[in-house]
């Protein structure tokens, strides 16, 4: 059992009760862990009955689940030791802006099985914990608004629970208890590839936190036995609180792509493509500006791929039935007896993506569970989980092989992968147009009766016209100027009993005068020069009756 003395730095002060907190609950886990087995081969005299591999997972003959020989309940205790260890260590450090090379550090520490003066004792055998580039990680946690003890706690505080689907790759996936973390095992390619792509990451999240891409909390490694074990820390795109009724995989392509048989008989399976085209054909139903959102994320997400030459990746899309939940009464429901932590800030889809989540439409789990509000083609209401995932996939020779090899048996522009521009456009084209559709609008009586207005006024009725002429202002019918008529002469002109009586008054206008005239008049409203003339009714003299007469006049 570990001493106060053993204890990592900073376990002494205020914030070391809660260290100390998950030290005693990490014991429990180990004294249970190691009353079993010593889960860490040191040799080759580790059972070799390992049976179902698939990657580096499998099954020892006791059922339990393995990875790289190392069983699953070992290496769950040593990742909550070791990020216990690495994240108190971290709190004694100063902030600061973080460095160019501080996305290349690689610190380590080791647990012996009897314990040190840094680490307790444990039943796991001895293994070695390392943490890559720890000041960048604090920062990327730090602005998602993950505070040191939060995280630790979600983490350690309880057992991780581990997920049955370990998909094609054999990767082991656990899942805090509080359902906000996920930690995943990767490859030692894909390890050193996030390595390479933090200071772009970096980049990316200071411009852009609003973001379908995955959010990585931790990269850490456990070696024991001659075995590296890489595992990173991810937000959890699916909370497991509510039911999903339908989960797929899409990429945007369609060679085989489709569940497999043994996919399909489990409870809630994960689709791929063509099973989406054929069960929803008519999409995922969103309103304008939730569709708008999601389609300018993606677009600014596979972008940023795409800068990267990163191909391969997929759209985890979970989709929960809010009529049918009501229906199957208590499909949704939410652990209250566990301890609340500080949610990450950005972490659910209706946050991730490109607009404000208040103005998103209302449903009555939105503000809980951060599902994007749709429907489907028969009006049923549903919250939508998405996420990019499987990012760690570069256009590298082998992929660039497999492309080639692929497109030799079958359309290349089908296959998943493929270059990244491509592979990007193709992406967006399908998530877009087939996958996610706007709700059509209905143009509402309303409108109909405002778009009346817009109709030009030269087909409006003579008897609007009308009244349109009688209301115009007293300064017109003064002045005698009849609006919108350049042709017309002032009303006063027409009130003369005998046009030969005003001749020489007439007579006298100049042709400057007359264009001035036309000039003032044509300024008024262009949409009243429109309407019919109205000679009879306005009882005005047309110029055409003046200007030839005008001929014979000495200017």
């Amino acid at each position: 059992m570990a001493t106060a003395a053993e204890d990592p730095p900073g376990l002494q002060d205020h914030s070391g009760t809660v260290h100390g907190h998950l030290w005693r609950r990490l014991s429990s886990f180990r004294d249970s862990a190691g009353a079993r087995r010593q889960a860490f081969p040191d040799g080759p005299g580790m059972p070799q009955a390992n049976k179902k591999t698939i990657g580096h997972r499998g099954i020892d003959p006791t059922g339990e689940t393995t990875y790289k020989k190392t069983t699953s309940s070992a290496l769950k205790g040593a990742i909550q030791l070791g990020i216990t260890h690495t994240v108190g260590s971290l709190s004694q450090k100063p902030e600061r802006d973080v460095l160019l090379q501080d996305f290349e550090v690689v610190e380590s520490i080791f647990f012996p099985s009897e314990g040190s003066n840094l680490t307790p004792a444990h039943h796991y055998g001895d293994f070695r914990f390392k943490t890559y580039a720890p000041i960048a990680f604090r920062y990327f946690r730090e602005m998602f608004g993950i505070r040191p003890d939060d995280y630790m706690y979600s983490l350690c505080n309880e057992e991780l629970i581990e997920l049955s689907s370990s998909g094609a790759s054999g990767s082991l996936f656990y899942v805090s208890r509080d359902d906000e973390f996920i930690i995943k095992t990767v490859q030692h390619k894909e390890a050193e590839f996030l390595q390479k792509l933090l200071p772009g990451y970096f980049m990316n999240l200071n411009q852009n936190k609003r973001t379908l891409l995955p959010k990585f909390y931790g990269l850490y490694c456990v070696q024991s036995g001659g075995k590296n074990i890489r595992i990173v820390v991810m937000n959890n795109l699916l909370p497991s609180a509510v039911k999903m009724h339908q989960k797929y995989d899409l990429k945007g392509s369609t060679y085989k792509r489709r569940a497999s048989s043994k996919e399909r008989s489990k409870a809630v399976p994960t689709f791929k493509d063509l099973d989406f085209i054929q069960e929803m054909p008519d999409s995922l139903i969103m309103d304008g500006e939730t569709y708008n959102a999601v389609c300018k994320t993606i677009q600014r997400d596979c972008l940023l791929l795409q800068s990267f030459k990163i191909m391969d990746y997929s759209l985890l899309v979970g989709v929960h039935n809010v009529n049918q939940a009501s229906v199957d009464a208590g499909a949704v429901s939410v652990d209250q007896a566990r301890p609340q932590v500080q949610k990450p800030l950005y972490c659910t889809a209706l946050e991730a993506i490109q607009s404000e989540p208040t103005r998103m439409g209302s449903l009555d789990m939105e503000d809980k569970t951060g599902g994007i509000p749709a429907k489907n083609s028969t009006g049923e209401r549903l919250l939508v989980y998405i996420g990019i995932i499987d990012i760690l996939q570069s256009y590298r020779l082998a992929k660039k092989l497999e492309h080639s090899w692929k497109a030799l048996v079958h359309d290349g522009d089908t296959v998943s992968v493929h270059r990244p521009s491509f592979y990007a456009e193709r992406f967006q084209k399908f998530m877009c147009n087939t996958v996610f559709k706007k709700n059509a609008a209905k143009t509402s009586p309303t409108k109909k009766r405002r778009a009346v207005g817009h109709i030009p006024l030269r087909k409006v009725p003579i008897f609007l016209s009308q009244a349109s002429s009688d209301s115009r202002s007293d300064a017109e019918v003064e002045s005698g100027v009849q609006p919108g008529r350049p042709d017309l002469l002032p009303k006063a002109l027409s009130n003369t009993s005998n046009f030969e009586k005003g001749t020489e008054h007439t007579v006298s206008i100049s042709l400057e005068n007359t264009a001035s005239l036309q000039q003032e008049a044509a300024s008024l409203d262009h949409s009243k020069a429109q309407l019919e003339p109205l000679e009879e009714s306005l009882g005005a003299i047309s110029l055409s009756d003046v200007v030839p007469q005008m001929n014979t006049c000495s200017v």
